[in-house]
């Protein structure tokens, strides 16, 4: 085929920014996964309602469960925080989601006090709820722009890893003093009263 030398010129460069804008694209993909793991798995860490109550999952399964069941509990929050966050991604931030996080640990404070001593339901329960209540706040702060799966696979892998942090301490706390345990779980619970008095 003859072109012109104009004609081959505009040819060239409908090319180049074809290609311009495919690589543009690739780049804002690769960007949007990036940032939004980035975003996922540093939330549970920046905010203190997160971080102790995935703390104390592990810290309560250590402490409460026998060891063929500890890992049922950060199991049931990791569920029920991947369907907060649908929820929390399709209807925004539910009345009172910041308050329930708060009591949440609070409540954790208190399993941690009694430990074993408490039913094993009336630990896994508070853990789906405040799993629920975490997620829901998660998934209503993605950021558009952001790819909602590498957000949630940060954040859910930031989790893990807390949960994992709090077994881990939770079974060297578990075969300290008592008066170590008992600390630790006042902790919990003077943490998240006064996250709740200032939520409310």
């Amino acid at each position: 085929m003859n072109m012109s030398p104009i004609r081959r010129a505009a040819f060239a460069t409908v090319l180049l920014a074809a290609a311009g804008v495919a690589q543009a694209h690739e780049a804002a993909v690769a960007h949007s996964h990036v940032g939004g793991f980035a975003a996922g798995f540093t939330h549970p860490l920046s905010g203190l309602d997160h971080l102790l109550a995935m703390l104390a999952v592990g810290l309560w399964s250590a402490a409460a469960l026998p060891p063929s069941r500890r890992l049922v509990a950060p199991t049931l929050f990791m569920l029920t925080l991947f369907a907060g966050a649908l929820l929390g991604l399709s209807f925004g931030a539910v009345p009172l989601t910041e308050t329930g996080a708060a009591l949440s640990v609070a409540l954790f404070g208190l399993l941690l006090a009694g430990r074993a001593r408490l039913p094993q339901a009336a630990g896994l329960g508070v853990t789906a709820v405040a799993g629920l209540l975490h997620g829901v706040a998660h998934g209503a702060e993605w950021v558009p722009g952001a790819s909602f799966l590498a957000y949630v696979a940060g954040f859910m892998a930031a989790s893990a890893l807390l949960h994992g942090a709090g077994l881990s301490l939770g079974a060297h706390l578990a075969t300290r003093g008592g008066w170590l345990w008992r600390a630790q779980a006042a902790l919990f619970a003077a943490a998240g009263l006064f996250m709740l008095a200032t939520r409310v």
